[in-house]
């Protein structure tokens, strides 16, 4: 159970409620992220994988959301949002959770590993053999790619990476020169690998490894002939990492970003790790050297980096200690075979990923790509990564004459690189690239192709509430929705044709846009609805998301269900509205719920008496998304496919007795537990037994 009390200040929309903070809402969900690894029902190279997922996502909060504190704690500064009471809260909070990190690591999973044959063999285990190998692997693969820098006038301390690997080293004795300087630094290559499996001849065949920082610590003396090698340590600087263009005042975005992300790996520093047993002398130095406060510094009892633990779960060869390989099937409501367009005209297909195959999608972007009726293909690009099959059949498609519109959104977070790369490539072969919207984010998910069937062009489009990403595809949970639906794919156009040219949007039939309509039209639609509740009629919300973070939205939520609206909220990470609080919010229930997938789809519920409504979308309720991004909401029409939305994707999660968390009064979540001798069953885990086998 996570503590994540309140701490915004009183607002006039609801001047009886204090909201719940964001940054702890943050840490919250990877207390619940941490709870898998701790679960003894999931497979240990797993619960291995789900700690390293949580020092992944706690890396990103301290690149993204930790510097307004750090400067609010070095300032002094006691206004605002950040104070230094908020940064102290804060720390205090990260160091719990990096203290369980830990205490998880050394006295449940290396013992586990250990148990199962698989070992990281520090330096004091290994025997001759193993150590006369590790020291022709250092003398090969790792000595000629370190060059340590002795610090003095003229060798200042060196640029150190964003999380790069370095020992700080304190030298006795004098340099070749006669000087005491005593410092020295060794910066680790990211190129080299953090873990190394030993060959058999030195392992018996077992599965031993010996960690990167372990062999180059094994090695410190040899970098330093001459002189005694005293204290060491291995340290991490996290920087801020959150890039920043002012799009007003650059003449080419592309370029500008490019620039931004050579210096993205020198931000300022927000948080310092070392090894636990990093002497005092050696780590305030550091702390100096990064302009640091003492809660800023991380004294780690293991590696300072447990993201690259994730190579140890890849190289060994254990299906029996991972998740049951789970194969998708083919999306239910298509016939392989079968021409997409056909299909598409006797109605809207619903693909609910990843139970059912992200393929589907690829399938009738290839189709499009191949029939020589398609004259053209527009889609928009958030996050599509690195190598991707469908960036790989848009370049076909440029080359089989079709006329290709990317819009590419070169601003998303940590992936602005590979969409900067896609762009130059299509460019390149002669499709039309743009950037979105100055000042806003084009976070919406949408594909429209244009076809000729006789005299007519027809319109087919994609909407998806997650990215064009095959891989992250077959990890979230997220809704594809193929239609033809003329009022539908007319709406998509006007989209498109209005992110091209930044004409004013006509009105749109079903289509409700952010940053235009959707923030407004939700509210009326909570309003209305708390209106119905305040007559007597029956009325409910239930919406799934990813976080809950707009305050006007929460207000309006808060105001509905004390006028008597009943409302189910499935909020995977932050969230700030306080829930079943006495008099205040009795008739709202938050519930996460966090699964071997990560949930991704948003999916938004009303009802007034027996009339529904229910909405696919790319947009979380949050302000940026509300305000700064372009993202769409669109209504599902057909009462079969809506039922089935609400089943799969709201009812199976609002009854999950295995995976779900509830938001208590007190602002904690509190693991869900099955009733009674009722049997437990997870939402995720029904799904996938439910589509199992179709199709294939």
């Amino acid at each position: 159970m996570s503590s994540i009390q309140s701490q915004s200040k009183l607002t006039q929309n609801s001047p009886s409620v204090v909201l719940l903070d964001r940054d702890h809402s943050i840490l919250a969900f990877n207390e619940r992220v941490l709870d898998w690894a701790y679960r003894k029902d999931v497979p240990l190279l797993e619960r291995l994988r789900y700690l390293c997922i949580v020092s992944s996502n706690l890396d990103e909060f301290f690149e993204v959301r930790a510097e307004p504190h750090l400067a609010a704690n070095q300032n002094r500064d006691e206004k605002g949002p950040s104070t230094v009471e908020s940064f102290q809260r804060l720390a205090h909070a990260a160091h719990t959770l990096v203290g369980r990190q830990y205490a998880l690591y050394n006295d449940e999973l290396i013992p586990a590993l250990d148990a199962q044959g698989i070992r990281i063999v520090s330096h004091g285990e290994r025997n001759i053999a193993q150590r006369r190998w590790v020291k022709l692997y250092f003398e090969r693969e790792v000595r000629p790619l370190l060059i340590p820098v002795g610090l003095d006038p003229s060798h200042p301390f060196p640029q150190v990476a964003n999380k790069s690997l370095n020992f700080i080293v304190r030298l006795g004795g004098r340099d070749a020169f006669g000087r005491e300087n005593e410092i020295a630094i060794v910066k680790v290559p990211r190129v080299l690998p953090r873990m190394i499996r030993m060959p058999d001849k030195v392992s018996g065949g077992s599965n031993y490894f010996v960690s990167l920082s372990s062999v180059i610590r094994a090695h410190l003396a040899e970098l330093f002939p001459g002189r005694e090698v005293g204290q060491f340590s291995q340290f991490r600087v996290t920087r801020h990492s959150d890039l920043a263009v002012d799009e007003d005042d650059v003449k080419n975005l592309r370029t500008a970003l490019r620039l931004g992300l050579q210096h993205r790996h020198f931000g300022q520093a927000v948080r310092l790790e070392v090894s636990a047993g990093c002497s005092d002398y050696l780590s305030a130095f550091l702390l100096k050297q990064f302009e640091l406060p003492e809660p800023a510094l991380y004294r780690v009892p293991g590696p300072v980096n447990l993201v690259r633990l994730t190579q140890l779960v890849d190289l060994v060869d254990a299906p029996q200690l991972c998740f049951p390989v789970y194969k998708s099937c083919y999306p239910t409501q298509l016939t392989p075979g079968v021409s997409f367009f056909e299909q598409l005209k006797l109605g809207d297909v619903f693909i609910h990923q990843p139970f059912e195959s992200f393929d589907g999608v690829l399938a009738f972007l290839r189709e499009a790509v191949n029939d020589p009726q398609v004259l053209a293909i527009k889609q928009t690009i958030y996050r599509t990564g690195t190598d991707s099959a469908l960036m790989e059949l848009l370049r076909e498609a440029v080359r089989h004459g079709k006329e290709v519109t990317v819009v590419v959104e070169l601003k998303a977070r940590f992936d602005e690189e590979a969409n900067i790369n896609w762009a130059e490539m299509l460019e390149s072969i002669g499709a039309q690239v743009l950037y979105g919207v100055v000042g806003l984010k084009t976070h919406a998910k949408m594909m429209l192709i244009t076809r000729r069937e006789g005299k007519q062009l027809k319109r087919y489009a994609h909407l998806s509430t997650g990215n064009y990403n095959p891989r992250t595809a077959r990890l979230y949970t997220d809704w594809s929705h193929l239609t033809a639906d003329t009022l539908l794919t007319a709406d998509v156009e006007n989209v498109f044709v209005h992110l091209a040219s930044q004409s004013r949007l006509p009105k749109l039939n079903r289509v409700l846009l952010a940053p235009f309509y959707l923030h407004a039209k939700l509210i009326d639609k909570i309003n209305d609805l708390a209106l119905a509740a305040a007559s007597g009629r029956s009325a409910r919300i239930v919406a799934k998301m990813n976080a809950l973070t707009d305050e006007a939205l929460i207000h309006a939520l808060i105001r509905a269900g004390q006028k008597g609206v009943k409302i189910d909220l499935i909020v995977r990470g932050a969230c700030m509205l306080p829930a079943r609080v006495p008099g205040v919010t009795d008739n709202i229930r938050v519930r996460s719920v966090i699964g071997r997938f990560l949930e991704h789809s948003r999916v938004f519920y009303f009802r007034q008496d027996d009339v529904e409504d229910l909405y696919l979308s790319s947009a979380d309720w949050m302000n940026r998304n509300m305000m700064r991004r372009v993202e769409l909401a669109w209504p599902v029409t057909d009462p079969v496919q809506r039922q089935r939305i609400v089943d799969e994707c709201l009812v199976a999660y609002l009854h999950d007795g295995v995976d779900a968390w509830d938001l208590m009064a007190d602002g904690t979540y509190a693991h869900v537990k099955p009733v009674g001798r009722r049997q437990a069953h997870g939402a995720q885990a029904a799904l996938m037994a439910r589509y199992n086998g179709r199709g294939n």
